[in-house]
């Protein structure tokens, strides 16, 4: 799925504009009228960020960012705002919205809050998998070379982790060996650095 920016604003002067703002740009750019439109479309794979007007007829913004919250959206959001609706903007910040800009805005530095949207939502992602396949890897395990991982991980030497679990010394040695194989890992150290991201 490529990554772009989601622009949902029911002015439509506004829409061509911000628009051709961000193609100029390089920014790839999808334009939705309405809040209900945006929301047919959205699923959860959807990569990039999404531009969103504060007021609009029916759903408003802050609306479609409770709901979409609800659903589990990653999507960064940067809110469009006119002048009396900071207090509202600053409200969905408090709830995780990435930033607001109030209209009428500098274009290179609206562009610019988008570009580092992108770039957040691309690591957002990035982390995710480079997660899930940690845990696919930890799964392979068995119990007891999990709970040798456990062990080596704080820090403990084959002599305690022999004891602890009340095995031979040479058993923990081959545990660790498989179990450094199956992670793809050399050291201790490597399978922390490994683990850290998804502790």
């Amino acid at each position: 799925m490529n990554a772009r920016a989601y622009l949902v604003d029911d002015d439509e002067a506004i829409r061509d504009s911000l628009g051709w703002l961000l193609e100029s740009r390089g920014v790839a750019c999808q334009s939705y009228p309405s809040a209900e439109d945006f929301l047919a479309a959205w699923e959860p794979s959807l990569a990039g960020c999404l531009l969103l007007d504060i007021r609009m007829d029916d759903m408003s913004g802050p609306e479609l960012f409770d709901i979409l919250c609800e659903r589990g959206s990653r999507l960064p959001v940067i809110f469009l705002t006119g002048h009396g609706d900071v207090p509202m903007a600053v409200s969905a910040l408090k709830k995780g919205a990435f930033d607001f800009v109030e209209k009428p805005c500098n274009d290179n530095e609206l562009v610019n809050r988008v570009i580092e949207a992108l770039k957040l939502d691309e690591n957002r992602r990035a982390a995710a998998s480079g997660a899930d396949s940690v845990n696919a890897l930890v799964s392979r395990l068995t119990t007891r070379e999990q709970q040798v991982m456990e062990l080596i991980l704080a820090g403990k030497l084959n002599k305690v982790i022999a004891d602890e679990l009340q095995i031979s010394m040479r058993t923990v040695e081959v545990h660790r060996a498989n179990l450094f194989e199956k992670m793809g890992v050399r050291t201790a150290v490597e399978l922390a650095q490994l683990l850290a991201g998804k502790r």
